[in-house]
């Protein structure tokens, strides 16, 4: 296999602990990859940036808040259309939490939100495209983890962050 270039990403499966309910967000009609599809904050990093310093920058652009980062859910891998290498995405997604739910405020990017249950999210992601899927797959490891999720963990990943570059 060629060695090649790729798109580093992170993405943000917010869930509020209040509601307890997790962000669903639909992309806009304009965005290039994935229109009106339904998706969690995601992003991709810009050069000399790091994961977590993405996903507070693209959390803070796409929803004007912050969150708490409660632990990384996973790594994906996948191509944003065709299977090019201009293409090919590397990412890791957080689990992250959000008391106020009320707070956010969609941009441009986005032309809906929805606060969800899991199993209202899966009623919701029935769609056979790609990111629905993925997403599908993300919301399911998250029902899964989250409860899994010691409180010291947790609160040892707040007071360090998850760079150890």
């Amino acid at each position: 296999m060629a060695t090649g270039r790729f798109i580093a990403g992170v993405a943000a499966v917010i869930w509020s602990p209040i509601s307890k309910k997790y962000l669903l967000l639909r992309r806009s009609e304009q965005k290039d990859y994935a229109r009106g599809s339904w998706e969690c904050v995601t992003g991709r990093l810009e050069q000399g940036e790091g994961f977590e310093d993405a996903l507070r920058r693209e959390v803070l652009e796409e929803l004007g808040v912050e969150v708490k980062v409660d632990h990384i859910l996973g790594t994906t891998h996948f191509h944003r259309g065709d299977p090019i290498p201009e293409n090919e995405l590397v990412g890791v997604i957080y689990l992250c939490s959000l008391d106020e739910p009320g707070s956010i405020r969609i941009g441009e990017e986005h032309s809906e939100y929805r606060w969800l249950t899991g199993e209202e999210a899966f009623t919701l992601l029935t769609a056979d495209d790609t990111t629905t899927q993925w997403v599908k797959r993300v919301i399911q490891r998250a029902e899964t983890v989250r409860p899994m999720l010691p409180n010291s963990l947790v609160e040892f990943q707040d007071n360090t962050g998850f760079e150890l570059g």
